[in-house]
């Protein structure tokens, strides 16, 4: 993990995430296609007509859940994200976001800011999106409550938690936060064995019609020259369907072989974290949770009046 002072958080970044993901992203890409629930029932509960972004889109997997509102994707790769059309992606960096400041109805960030490496990226992360956001207007609406016109825009962010002891990987309080993850990607080699298959079927047929060629051959030099040649032949073949045979066992090894293992570096964020970097960053928590080894969090900007209550509208439980 890198330093806060040190000015390496961008290049540590660079190395494993960046370039890991631009190495794996169709794989990656393929085993990321069903929205999250909560992501999911948030985008659904936005008014029609409502502009947002999701910085850092991935796959764009979220770009078309809901047909209602507009969602400008941003990536570091966005070429996979660009598919999901009418909906816009464009590649840019977390911490120097391209679109118009206080202007979107709404923003996600799922599984984003867990890849910055230091705290102060990660809360940098964080104010760059609550930066983006439409700020309350200080109506008092009507009671305690403000008027739905009258608040800001609203941002839905997720990380990886650190409690998952319950998961496969077993992490719980105590474990180290800052961890690297493999990534295995394996080759698809269907259509190496495809071929293979063929060659091996045009050298069973080739040798059967050789053999039995053979088999049925008459000379002058009578029978035993033709059983001679036969043996022989039917050696030659045997050598032959051996060395077949040990060459497809080879590659079969070789096939179960080429697979390549990515570092991918994530930070896992303990129960509170993301609402006190939510906090350092400028901006009110509405509501939080956690959901399938993630804690995630709906925000606003700041704007000097009391935060609106939560609605609990993205709660499963």
């Amino acid at each position: 993990m890198a330093t806060d002072d040190d000015g390496r958080g961008e290049a540590y970044e660079t190395e494993y995430v960046h370039t890991v993901y631009e190495q794996i992203a169709s794989h990656f890409s393929s085993t990321r296609y069903k929205p999250w629930p909560i992501v999911e029932r948030f985008l659904k509960s936005l008014r029609d007509g409502s502009i947002g972004v999701d910085v850092g889109c991935g796959n764009g997997k979220y770009l078309s859940v809901n047909p209602n509102v507009f969602i400008i994707g941003s990536a570091n790769l966005a070429r996979i994200a660009a598919r999901h059309e009418p909906h816009s992606s464009v590649v840019a960096d977390n911490l120097s976001l391209p679109h118009p400041l206080a202007s979107f109805d709404f923003a996600i960030s799922i599984a984003v800011i867990h890849h910055l490496s230091t705290p102060l990226r990660r809360i940098q992360a964080v104010r760059a999106i609550l930066e983006l956001l439409k700020t309350a207007s200080g109506g008092t609406g009507s009671g305690s409550q403000p008027a739905e016109t009258e608040t800001g825009g609203r941002a839905l962010i997720y990380v990886w938690a650190l409690e998952q002891k319950d998961s496969r990987r077993g992490w719980d309080e105590g474990h180290e936060q800052d961890v690297m993850v493999p990534w295995v990607m394996k080759s698809n080699n269907k259509a190496n064995h495809k071929n293979r298959q063929k060659n091996k079927a045009e050298h069973r047929e080739h040798s059967d019609h050789l053999s039995a060629s053979v088999s049925g051959m008459h000379t002058q030099d009578g029978p035993s020259k033709a059983c001679s040649d036969s043996q022989h032949s039917v050696k030659e073949k045997q050598d032959t369907s051996c060395a077949a045979h040990d060459n497809d066992s080879q590659q079969a090894t070789s096939d179960s072989q080429e697979s390549k293992t990515f570092q991918r570096y994530y930070h896992l964020y303990r129960k509170g974290e993301l609402e006190h970097d939510i906090a350092e960053a400028g901006g009110i928590v509405l509501d939080s949770g956690y959901e399938k080894d993630n804690w995630w969090a709906v925000a606003t900007p700041v704007v000097g009046t009391s935060a609106p209550a939560s609605t609990n509208l993205y709660r499963t439980s």
